[in-house]
């Protein structure tokens, strides 16, 4: 992870999660240049294809790579920009080449899987994630993050209960802030053993089949329809704001509002609630 990238106090203070960093062991980050290639391609790509104007950008690691987004999602405007084995803070430290440039009005995350699979906390999952928010919020404060929690699987059923309450601490850090989300298609990846399903993965155990891509998209693609709706009644706004923000200037909003409605955290689409 970049140096100076550590959440700052008052952004995690402001949301009720201010962790003393001191009282957790972390792991190591690995070296985010493993992903150099990958993040090259992308570039590549970038520079023959014009992307869509205030995309859903999905990042995050091999579950959002392998995702076959523009097939099942073909009337949202999306970007995909997962890279396989990433931890958060691989996405922390690309941040800039996998979403800042695309300027997304929504993202959808997707990491944590491999942090806690090589030994990383709950709490540095959490704190992790509050420094994607705070970097995201500072170059696109009106963008929308949902979040994907970390599925239960076969080849890491042994480490789900750390998992859960990882899932559990990003869930209650998103209920502070409206332009948070959290969307739950963990618990239906769960059979009425309480197991993993067997059926939503291929023979490794870790990544999903197309029926478990089925688990994840209904639900999701619901959710960001309702999202969808509500940020592009004011993209003209949004990207206004973003302007004034990046040229050092203030965008007045009614009583201080945010520029979109309030969209509030829920595992429930907006419009079923």
């Amino acid at each position: 992870m970049n140096p100076g990238l550590r959440p700052h106090a008052a952004l995690l203070a402001m949301l009720g999660f201010l962790i003393p960093l001191a009282a957790h062991a972390q792991s190591g980050d690995p070296d985010p240049e493993r992903f150099t290639e990958e993040i090259d391609a992308f570039a590549r790509w970038d520079a023959k294809n014009a992307p869509p104007d205030d995309p859903i950008v999905f990042v995050g690691s091999s579950s959002i790579r392998f995702w076959n987004t523009a097939e099942r999602f073909p009337l949202l405007p999306i970007v995909n920009r997962g890279f396989g084995g990433a931890h958060i803070s691989d996405v922390n430290h690309f941040l800039e080449q996998t979403v800042l440039r695309y300027a997304p009005s929504v993202i959808v995350f997707y990491a944590g899987d491999n942090d806690i699979g090589a030994g990383k906390s709950k709490e540095t999952v959490l704190e992790d994630y509050g420094v994607f928010v705070q970097s995201v919020w500072s170059d696109a404060p009106s963008a929308q993050i949902v979040f994907i929690p970390i599925k239960p699987s076969l080849a890491r059923w042994e480490l789900w209960p750390e998992m859960e309450l990882a899932n559990q601490l990003v869930r209650d850090f998103s209920q502070r802030d409206d332009r948070l989300h959290y969307v739950d298609v963990a618990t239906p990846m769960l059979g009425e053993d309480g197991r993993p399903r067997p059926e939503l993965f291929i023979r490794d155990g870790l990544h999903m089949t197309a029926e478990g891509y089925d688990v994840w998209t209904g639900p999701l693609a619901e959710y960001l329809a309702s999202l969808e709706r509500s940020t592009s009644s004011v993209a003209a706004r949004a990207h206004a704001l973003r302007s004034a923000h990046r040229s050092g200037l203030t965008v007045q909003t009614a009583r201080g509002s945010s520029p979109f409605a309030p969209v509030k955290t829920s595992t429930t689409p907006a419009s079923q609630r």
